[in-house]
């Protein structure tokens, strides 16, 4: 059997992305699950299904606080620091949106103290490193985003309550994947966004991964450079 060479049918990078934005706009006029969010909250759950190619999974576990697009947008114009479980979530996040809006990212995952803390207390890196980087700013505005380690969310809930964070201050990205802990861990995050009116995005069940979180927070952004191009407009 002869081999034939072949090409991409679409071999640039913006037409490709946008391709595959034609293509789930297209395919969620399918979904009526999707006529139960609002524009913004579209826009977060298109760059997820971009990022998974998975429809069912994200339409049916996505949960958004009231406001919580609003809320962590505010966080982010107001130079949160974002506290994150693991390095893939801090690699992929854009320099551009990051400098642009001043925001640090905080994972304290490969530090000695964390290695210390965690044999001391017993827990998971992700639990030690959470913990430290909350005491160490707890008096700025936080976005806390999570992707791989559900003992991320437990540590960073707890520490919350006992360091008296100010709730207005803070947000949660909950997005572990996995099979212990993972369901627990999130129905823990959402219960404690609905008692202390605190932003949350969390995809519930067991799916999720680094990339969504990542994905969440680039839509988030998005949205802010999408108003700042629509006021500069308008003020013509």
């Amino acid at each position: 059997m002869e081999f034939k060479i072949e090409q991409p049918p679409i071999n640039i990078g913006a037409d490709i992305s946008n391709r595959s934005f034609e293509i789930i706009n297209d395919e969620l006029k399918e979904y009526e699950k999707i006529k139960e969010f609002d524009e913004e909250q579209k826009e977060v759950i298109t760059r997820l299904i971009h990022t998974t190619t998975c429809f069912d999974e994200v339409l049916n576990n996505i949960y958004f606080s009231k406001d919580a697009i609003k809320k962590v947008q505010n966080l982010l114009l107001n130079k949160a620091k974002i506290i994150v479980d693991v390095n893939m979530i801090k690699v992929g996040l854009s320099d551009f949106y990051l400098k642009k809006y001043d925001n640090e990212v905080v994972c304290y995952i490969n530090e000695p103290f964390t290695y210390e803390m965690a044999d001391k207390n017993k827990t998971t890196r992700s639990y030690a490193a959470v913990v430290e980087a909350i005491k160490r700013h707890k008096d700025e505005p936080l976005v806390l985003a999570c992707g791989n380690a559900p003992t991320f969310i437990y540590a960073a809930i707890n520490t919350l309550l006992e360091q008296k964070v100010n709730l207005n201050n803070v947000a949660l990205l909950l997005f572990p994947v996995g099979f212990v802990n993972v369901i627990e861990s999130k129905a823990y995050g959402k219960r404690f966004c609905n008692s202390f009116d605190v932003a949350g995005v969390i995809m519930e069940g067991r799916f999720g991964s680094s990339t969504m979180a990542v994905a969440t927070l680039h839509a988030i952004y998005k949205l802010i450079k999408d108003y700042d191009k629509d006021e500069k407009y308008n003020g013509r």
